[in-house]
């Protein structure tokens, strides 16, 4: 839901940031790449230790490249295949890192199985519903609905709870809570945007196979 509104607003906002960075002949990929690394090693070396605060600061900072390097590609009209792929692949590398870094924590010094499980489940459930809307594509269906929770709703729930409860150490009280609740409500509504992309994708092959005159199949090909 975020997306339509969140990405018209920053692509104009970083549009001449990313016509900076092509004079500097600096690549769609490069950019790719960078930011990929910069959320990694913000969420991998600052959410095991707790120090959320910064850690949210860091990832915020290169969380932006994805909007940044396909801004360039348009600008250079160089969109492509390959530069899908890699956007999009990374986009799943930086997501794990970011919940495995809450994982860690909860697993270690954070001492909550319970939260601990439940940042690993938002941390696969956010894969398989990128993976539900990609395989349903693939096979020739429209994958036509969004879902309650997606791909930026999952960051900015979780970064902006991660940064406040990261204030709990500047002596903010009860701040850190806001994580906990904010995990939740991730993966409830992962959960939720998975059901309805399921459902959406079992409607749609129904009538596709329909429309073809022919029964659908119990089982697809092989994965």
């Amino acid at each position: 839901m975020l997306n339509k509104y969140a990405r018209a607003f920053f692509t104009r906002v970083l549009t001449p940031f990313a016509a900076f960075l092509i004079r500097r002949g600096v690549s769609p990929d490069t950019v790719t790449l960078i930011g990929t690394a910069g959320v990694v090693a913000g969420a991998l070396v600052f959410y095991p230790r707790g120090e959320f605060f910064w850690g949210t600061v860091v990832i915020t900072l290169f969380v932006f490249s994805d909007l940044v390097d396909g801004n360039m590609a348009r600008q250079l009209g160089r969109s492509s295949r390959w530069g899908a792929f890699l956007d999009s692949t990374l986009d799943r590398v930086a997501d794990g890192a970011i919940f495995g870094g809450f994982a860690l924590w909860y697993a270690g010094r954070g001492d909550d199985t319970v939260l601990c499980a439940v940042a690993i489940f938002c941390l696969a459930s956010g894969q398989v519903v990128s993976y539900t809307k990609a395989r349903g594509e693939s096979i020739g269906l429209p994958v036509a609905v969004n879902g309650l929770v997606e791909r930026a709703e999952r960051l900015v729930l979780s970064l902006v709870a991660a940064g406040f409860a990261g204030l709990h150490k500047f002596g903010v009280p009860g701040i850190q809570h806001l994580l906990p609740v904010a995990l939740w409500i991730v993966a409830v509504g992962s959960l939720v945007t998975l059901i309805q992309r399921v459902v959406t994708v079992r409607r749609e092959s129904a009538e596709a196979e329909a429309a073809e005159g022919r029964p659908e199949q119990g089982s697809g090909a092989a994965k």
